[in-house]
């Protein structure tokens, strides 16, 4: 089958096309048709080696975090799909690979694509999905009437937080540009901050929950709009001790995390918040509990634009510099 891979670590340069082996079905595997990938920011941090210390890939590897297909086979063990069925998924943290034509999935982090999207629509969602899911209803348990404020609105993650939040019944910032501003209040936003010509950290205060993507500066600001006992998620920032152990990393592991995220945490406990770093993980019950949302109408993917499969380099430049408006990149098959 032909896959995107890299042989080594690096830039641009060392993603390139290859004949690869089918892939292996295990008995709790979904082997996967993939018809459409979606490009995320992840893609890149992987293909640069960011994330190298505690996720040891074993090279050469398959990029791409997201998929929307149909089913070509099934494991002895597999009880939720059947040949011939559309699914989505963003695959295991081990387990990656979706620029590619096949791709065996365990079940576990399956679910059936909802009807009402094609599959470039679907493998836009995955990830970003479930990316806002854990942070808003699962880590945060956002409830009707908080103050959430989301950066990056019209991009791939904030443009399906904003719509979650909202159907979660939170009053809803967001900073966008000017351009995208009309466009981030048809997602539900309640109040859009112009990050060109306006300072959120001015113009907010009181909220309950900030969800940031930017870390840096941005972060250290957004601690300053929550009210006390707020919290700041970040899936930019520095990892913590939590994450550390979640990834059941080694002592000197989670040593570093606990220093690389020290000053954050000491930031936020001066000013009675919490600070909490997120890196998502893969579900397929957690798909399943988003459908309905889905469905309803209540968060509708967003496609900035569509490469095919053969272009996914340029997809990957494209969205390596920031060339998208709006929503997800996705790669689609022929």
């Amino acid at each position: 089958m032909k896959a995107f891979l890299i042989d080594k670590y690096g830039g641009p340069a060392e993603v390139h096309a290859a004949e690869m082996p089918d892939p292996q079905v295990g008995a709790d595997d979904v082997l996967v048709k993939i018809h459409a990938a979606g490009v995320n920011p992840l893609d890149l941090r992987i293909r640069n080696g960011d994330f190298k210390a505690f996720l040891p890939y074993r090279l050469p590897l398959v990029l791409g975090n997201d998929l929307a297909g149909e089913v070509l086979q099934v494991g002895s063990s597999v009880t939720r799909f059947a040949v011939g069925d559309e699914v989505y998924a963003r695959p295991d943290k081990d387990r990656i690979g979706t620029f590619a034509e096949r791709l065996a999935v365990h079940q576990d982090d399956l679910a059936p694509k909802p009807a009402a999207l094609t599959m470039t629509e679907a493998a836009s969602l995955p990830l970003v999905a479930l990316t806002a899911w854990q942070a808003l209803a699962e880590r945060a348990r956002v409830r009707p009437g908080q103050k959430v404020l989301i950066h990056a609105g019209a991009g791939g993650l904030g443009s399906i937080a904003v719509q979650l939040a909202k159907a979660l019944g939170a009053y809803v910032a967001t900073t966008a540009s000017a351009a995208t501003a009309d466009l981030v209040k048809e997602f539900g936003a309640d109040e859009v901050i112009d990050y060109r010509t306006q300072d959120f950290e001015t113009l907010l205060d009181g909220y309950d929950l900030v969800l940031d993507s930017l870390g840096g500066e941005n972060l250290a600001k957004s601690l300053r709009v929550l009210k006390p006992g707020g919290m700041a998620i970040s899936v930019a920032g520095p990892p913590d001790a939590a994450f550390a152990r979640d990834l059941d990393l080694n002592p000197f592991l989670r040593l570093a995390m606990t220093a690389l995220s020290f000053k954050t945490r000491r930031q936020a406990e001066r000013l009675g918040v919490t600070y909490s770093f997120l890196f998502m993980k893969a579900s397929g019950d957690q798909l399943r509990e988003l459908t309905p949302l889905v469905d309803t109408g209540k968060i509708r993917p967003v496609v900035d634009t569509v490469f095919p499969f053969d272009d996914t380099l340029h997809a990957m430049e494209y969205v390596e510099k920031g060339r998208a408006k709006a929503g997800k990149v996705v790669v689609a098959m022929a």
